[in-house]
């Protein structure tokens, strides 16, 4: 297939999504900045030095690594076959829902049919060990939305989400397709069981991925991929999900983003309707129904979309030539220093959990206290958020959960 953008221009998007301490939020002020990712790589360090750290500018300005240079490669080549697309920020077929997220992926690996984009898109998310009934709900929801014209949206998990990509297959051509957002590189299917169900998948809908070719499904991945779940759709229907599931965090996100949050109720003794129930009492509606969802959701339009910025342009990003924000003060902020990590976290929860006491410390000081990129931070956040680790404000800082917590 005819690459889709000039090639020093992908090379340069590529080299810039696999930069480790750039992130996409850096990204964009760059591009906010400089235009075109080939003019970031080709502006002088002293440039990049106002808005980088300079050991970062000075490497930008150096050829890329043996293993990021075989990185793009490879990626080019892959690029290369029937079905396979790179969507970047200036790409007409980039999701514009996406534009509502705080960090959209700088580039988007799909594999597939690139019209499913143009579709209405309703999530369909749960548990990953469902129950029978719960995987038949989400099948014939699916079935239903997808004949009625709704391009369905999961994970590619076991449980729910297998379910409901299946379902919106099994409508078949005349239906509106189904897309899944991966958790790892395109180039590979977690859980291993789905691989024939991600083929299917990639002949009559679409995969799509953040994570450059080759990633393993690392559990902060899959808090990251939930976010571009819950911005692509116009609305997110939970089927069962744990009291703490990542489910709940999927709605939570879709909520903050405008999107309506739909629930289906169950049995007051099972376990896996307790994060149904709970989401119906803070106010999502509650369907029986595929059609109860068609209904509501006919007469709306897809909340929080902007128009399609130009190649580069940031809208909540510094003017060119401003300098960049200052760091937060976070001299009155600190953990507790009595309280020591749980545990069975892995290093990067570790580090986090050790930053995070009692008194409730915001995003950008996490940030700068840490020098993390925004979806390694956030990632690993939601994942000790849905652990009951920690606990998220009413104004959206963190601090130590006080519930239980459970395993990661």
């Amino acid at each position: 297939m005819p690459l889709n953008a000039p090639e020093i221009e992908l090379r340069a998007w590529i080299r810039l999504s696999l930069e480790p301490e750039l992130g996409a939020a850096r990204i964009r002020l760059l591009l906010s900045v400089f235009g075109m990712p080939q003019h970031i790589v080709e502006a002088t360090t002293g440039s990049l030095a106002r808005y980088l750290d300079p050991a970062l500018a000075a490497r930008l300005r150096q050829p890329p690594g043996p293993d990021i240079q075989a990185a793009i490669d490879q990626a080019l080549d892959w690029l290369r076959a029937d079905g396979h697309h790179l969507l970047t920020l200036a790409d007409p077929h980039y999701p514009r829902a996406l534009y509502a997220l705080a960090d959209p992926p700088p580039i988007l690996y799909a594999h597939g049919r690139l019209d499913i984009l143009n579709r209405p898109m309703l999530a369909i998310v749960g548990a990953r060990h469902a129950t029978a009934d719960g995987e038949r709900n989400a099948h014939a929801f699916a079935r239903h939305l997808a004949l009625q014209g709704w391009c369905v949206v999961s994970g590619l998990a076991s449980g729910i989400d297998g379910a409901a990509h299946a379902g919106a297959l099994d409508a078949g051509e005349a239906g509106g397709g189904t897309l899944a957002v991966l958790g790892t590189g395109i180039d590979r299917v977690y859980p291993p069981a789905h691989h024939a169900l991600a083929h299917r998948i990639a002949t009559h809908g679409l995969l799509l991925s953040e994570f450059p070719l080759g990633t393993p499904g690392l559990p902060f991945h899959f808090p990251q991929r939930n976010r571009l779940v819950a911005a692509l759709s116009q609305g997110v229907l939970v089927v069962e999900a744990a009291a703490r599931s990542g489910s709940l965090i999927t709605a939570r996100l879709a909520g903050e983003l405008g999107r309506e949050v739909f629930a289906i109720p169950g049995s007051i003794h099972s376990p896996l309707s307790r994060g149904c129930h709970a989401l119906i009492r803070q106010g999502a509606k509650l369907v029986e129904s595929g059609q109860d969802i068609v209904e509501e959701l006919r007469q709306g339009a897809l909340p929080g979309l902007r128009a399609t910025p130009a190649p580069g342009a940031d809208p909540g990003a510094a003017p060119p030539g401003a300098p960049p924000p200052a760091a937060p003060d976070t001299s009155a902020t600190g953990p507790d220093a009595d309280i020591a990590p749980e545990a069975g976290l892995d290093p990067d929860a570790d580090a986090l959990l050790r930053r995070i006491g009692l008194d409730p410390v915001d995003l950008d000081t996490l940030r700068a206290d840490l020098d993390w990129p925004i979806d390694r931070l956030q990632g690993c956040l939601t994942l000790l958020e849905v652990a009951g680790r920690i606990d998220r404000t009413s104004d959206g800082r963190y601090r130590r959960g006080t519930r239980p917590p459970a395993a990661l």
